[in-house]
Order: structure tokens, then C-alpha cells, then sequence
């Protein structure tokens, strides 16, 4: 990677700026009452399934798999496979999927490999559920989202009619499209070693874990960019020089005119993207790059350093997310389907206003 070689003016506030907490994102709905409770008492608490792209043809060069799995990691399933004699880089999945949860998603391995397929049947907390056969390798992306069960225990007495409050609140201005906890590690930190790759300091781990990181800071200048909106009153509008996206066909437009565009806006016709910076994607201009550098200056970051990253634009708002509430006997059953890239946590933080899944050296590290 092309680093920059200056030593990185890291201070004290300043790490503790870029860790992760749920404290600096303010809710959309932090005018309605949570539901309290907590998540994961139990791997069937958490309850993922993959939205395929493509299913397999039953034919083509690679074996797919689709497997259930409890208390094991996606990596884990490629150890398994790997194990069996299937090279890493042979192995393909479309997303990766929580060891604390009950979760289902497909994988894949060359056909001259097929026969490790049998090795994952055989791992405990694993079942295959159907094999088939493509023409290509599974990719990571290659699926439309996920399909969310989760069950929120130890809730408040009225939980119910406080979820449906806040989903039929969110219907209406749009779920935040916050990356959650997960990004930024066990303590939150990974953005903070993504600034150190940035200035060319050592940090651990290989080139994927080095990426990694810069990944992890690209994710905490999102979080910060969208949590002013919310703070500001631009949540629900977009500002000049925004490249807005239009939730129907996914197509993405300059924002010149706001006044303009902010019926689309407040319909959620069109939502507003942030940059991940990389070679394709720089800052935007006017109103909202105004925002933007005003943040790379506070931190002492330039967005060419970012120019080793190919970049993106990650939308602020979630629309559609078919919604469900019920209720058992000391908890509720909360369903919805997120589009691949977003994060379960983020909406259950905006049910519960509970930190969930808090990295574990931030204040009110229980909560999760």
C-alpha cells in the first residue's frame, strides 16, 4: 500500500475519538421510548438468513452448499473446508455471518473439491441443508440482504406498542444506515490502527488486515458524517452537492437544486450517500463537502490518503424493510430484512435505545 510516511498525529482525544460508541450516533427516533431488553441470551435469539442474488442452476464448475450453522463464524466453516484439503482462496461466500446467532448462507468450493462438503455436514453445530452446482465461484456481495428473527428479551411492559411506535416512525423517515459495532472490533479500535495504516505506522496483522482497518476508518467517517445530519436536521433532507440515490432503481444524481429535490427527499423517494473515499470516489462539493472536509480537517486526514481504496458512496437511509412485531412470554419477536451492507444492530439500537452489542471497554459494556 502507498502510505503516507509522517508519523500520524495521534493524541489522546483524538483516539478516543475514533473508537466506536454507540453515544456519538443519535437515534432518528430519539423522541420515542425504547423497549429496553437485551439480545443474544441465546444463539436462537439471533436468527439470520441470506436473500441469494442467483440460486445455483444445478449445474456448472463449483459445488454450492447451503448450510445452517450455530456458535461458529463463516471463517469457521472455511477452516472446516480448508481442513478438508479445499485451497482458501477456492472457497466462496457471499457475506459473513455472526458466531452468536442462528444463521444461514450459502458457500461454495470447486467441484473437484465437493467432497468436503461432507466434512462440514460432519463439524457439530453445522447442518447442510441442500447442495446444488454454478457456473461461478460465490462472491462476497453476491446476495440481495438478509432475513432478521430476533428475539429482545427482559423488555419493558408496554415494549410492544413502543417497537411499533419506533418502526412505524422509521417507516416514515428512514432507518439510519449506521455501520454497526461489529466494523470496529472487540474494543472498538479498529478505525484508530486504519489511521495508523494511513501514515504508514505499524500495525498488526497482513495486507487483508491492514485493508481491513482503513475499512474500519472509512466506516467511522460515515458514521460521523450521517450523525451530524441527524443532529443538524439534514437527516430527512438532502443539501447541495449531496449524490443522492433513488431507493426504486438504486441510480445516484448530484444534488444541485435541494429546495428542488426535497420533496423526493421527505417522501423517500431519494435519500442522501456519504463517500467512502478511494480512487473513484471524492469528496463532494458545496453544502456537503463542506461537512466533509471540515471533519478530515479536525482529524489531520487529507482524502487522498484513501487513494489506494477503490471508494464508494453508502446510502444514509434504509427504506422497506417489511417489518413484523409479536409477542412471547417475557420477550418480543422483532423481523425485518436489511439489504446486504447493513447492520442489524444499528435498527434494534433505535427499538430497544439499549447499546447493543457495545465493544467491551466502552461505557456500559453490559448493555449488549
Amino acid at each position: 500500500m502507498n502510505e503516507e510516511r509522517s508519523r500520524a498525529p495521534l493524541q489522546d482525544e483524538l483516539e478516543r475519538d475514533l473508537t466506536f460508541r454507540w453515544d456519538d450516533l443519535r437515534p432518528v427516533t430519539a423522541d420515542l421510548p425504547g423497549t429496553g431488553g437485551r439480545i443474544r441470551a441465546e444463539p436462537d435469539d439471533f436468527d439470520v438468513r441470506e436473500i441469494p442474488a442467483y440460486l445455483p442452476e444445478g449445474r456448472g464448475s463449483h459445488t454450492y452448499a447451503r448450510v445452517e450453522k450455530v456458535g461458529l463464524t463463516t471463517r469457521d466453516l472455511v477452516s472446516v473446508l480448508v481442513a478438508a484439503g479445499v485451497p482458501d482462496r477456492s472457497i466462496g461466500v457471499a457475506g459473513l455471518k455472526d458466531k452468536h446467532a442462528r444463521s444461514e448462507q450459502w458457500l461454495s468450493v470447486p467441484n473437484a473439491c465437493a467432497q468436503a462438503i461432507e466434512a462440514l455436514a460432519q463439524a457439530p453445530g453445522v447442518r447442510v441443508l441442500e447442495v446444488s452446482r454454478h457456473r461461478n465461484k460465490l462472491g462476497i456481495g453476491h446476495l440481495k440482504g438478509n432475513r432478521f428473527t430476533i428475539r429482545i428479551r427482559d423488555v419493558v411492559d408496554d415494549a410492544e406498542v413502543r417497537a411499533r411506535d419506533v418502526l412505524a416512525a422509521l417507516a416514515l423517515r428512514g432507518a439510519p444506515n449506521y455501520v454497526g459495532p461489529q466494523r470496529f472490533g472487540r474494543f472498538g479500535r479498529n478505525a484508530i490502527d486504519g489511521y495508523r495504516v494511513l501514515y504508514g505506522e505499524r500495525v498488526p496483522g497482513g495486507v487483508r488486515l491492514r485493508r481491513f482497518f482503513v475499512a474500519a476508518l472509512q466506516s467511522w467517517l460515515f458514521n460521523a458524517l450521517l450523525a451530524g445530519r441527524v443532529r443538524d436536521g439534514r437527516y430527512q433532507s438532502v443539501v447541495a452537492g449531496d449524490w443522492a440515490r433513488k431507493h426504486d432503481t438504486g441510480g445516484t444524481f448530484e444534488v444541485v437544486d435541494a429546495a428542488l429535490e426535497a420533496p423526493r427527499a421527505l417522501a423517500l423517494a431519494i435519500s442522501a450517500t456519504i463517500p467512502l473515499y478511494g480512487s473513484r470516489v471524492r469528496p463532494s462539493a458545496a453544502e456537503a463537502g463542506k461537512a466533509e472536509q471540515a471533519l478530515l480537517e479536525r482529524l489531520g486526514l487529507r482524502w487522498e490518503q484513501f487513494r489506494q481504496r477503490r471508494g464508494d458512496r453508502r446510502i444514509t437511509r434504509l427504506v422497506g424493510l417489511d417489518t413484523s412485531v409479536s409477542v412471547e412470554p417475557g420477550a418480543l419477536l422483532i423481523g425485518f430484512t436489511l439489504p446486504k451492507g447493513s447492520y442489524a444492530t444499528t435498527l434494534l439500537r433505535e427499538i430497544t435505545k439499549v447499546q447493543v452489542d457495545v465493544p467491551l471497554d466502552s461505557p456500559g459494556g453490559d448493555d449488549g
